[in-house]
């Protein structure tokens, strides 16, 4: 296990710390193949909907937005035809599900509460960490999309700023096949424009129930570096942190399990928020869960 003090120091100077050798090669296979479960009972005609990470009117289909209690699918916008017949295989249509696997699915609550998980949170100096919802990301071969450049807290957002996410590559994430790109240190100029995916006060019937507020920020691209990590890896993601993901034009898939987290004790989750808690009790606090 990596020394904790300097993944809190990277974490704090650039807003992202890599851990490398989180998981065993064990627990990757064990992931990848529950997965591997999910998705072979997956019926595609009971599922259509795409995910797309350009969001700038805020637009999320109610499939989404009632999925934080839920193991949802969503495809790649590739994968789906203008008649929504699946043009690929199954296997290789998805990009990405979520967003309660942590608390529903066993083999990923495990990891999600693992002793490993509470001490990087202690590192990090959170009192009452809260996992409130958790995706596998596919990057599948040949179509799978770009992530724009973001910042999480634009879509979860705390008072103060209280978000950390924790992403597990669980196969090698290279230049090659879309590994995740930062700008490091742009954490500490908070949430740019006050860019925020928020539910509306009063959505007209028909409409989408959310929309982006503020201003959409300009990216500097000669400000961001590569962060290629192996099998295993954990990087740990500040919740202002700039930063994204290329298209997959490679053969090689890009597969990953990732989480966030708020601190419940020092900061106030967002009822505007497009995740809310609900009745299923899916925000749970990770120091008292096992």
């Amino acid at each position: 296990m990596a020394d904790m003090s300097k993944v809190k120091e990277q974490f704090d100077r650039d807003g992202y710390a890599i851990i490398e050798d989180f998981l065993t090669d064990e627990e990757v296979q064990s992931l990848r193949t529950e997965m591997a479960n999910i998705i072979n009972n997956l019926d595609p005609n009971e599922h259509r909907s795409v995910f797309r990470s350009s969001t700038e009117d805020g637009c999320i289909d109610d499939y989404f937005m009632t999925s934080g209690d839920k193991i949802r699918f969503f495809f790649e916008d590739g994968a789906i035809n203008k008649e929504g017949q699946l043009t690929v295989d199954k296997t290789k249509s998805v990009n990405k599900i979520g967003h309660a696997l942590h608390c529903l699915n066993p083999a990923f609550k495990k990891v999600t509460f693992s002793d490993k998980v509470k001490n990087v949170a202690k590192a990090l100096c959170l009192e009452d960490p809260v996992i409130f919802q958790s995706m596998y990301i596919f990057k599948q071969p040949k179509i799978g999309g770009k992530v724009l450049p973001h910042q999480d807290s634009s879509f979860t957002y705390t008072t103060p700023q209280r978000l950390v996410g924790l992403w597990i590559a669980l196969e090698d994430a290279t230049l090659e096949n879309a590994c995740l790109w930062f700008t490091p240190g742009s954490h500490k100029d908070g949430v740019l424009g006050n860019f925020r995916l928020v539910r509306k006060a009063k959505p007209e019937p028909g409409t989408s129930t959310t929309e982006m507020i503020g201003k959409a920020a300009e990216f500097d691209n000669s400000k961001f570096v590569s962060g290629p990590v192996k099998k295993g890896t954990l990087v740990v993601i500040h919740g202002e942190v700039v930063h994204k993901s290329e298209h997959n034009y490679s053969d090689k898939s890009r597969e990953v399990y990732a989480f966030h987290m708020y601190d419940h004790a020092n900061s106030v989750y967002d009822g505007r928020n497009w995740l809310l808690p609900t009745e299923a009790g899916t925000f749970k606090h990770l120091y008292s869960e096992s």
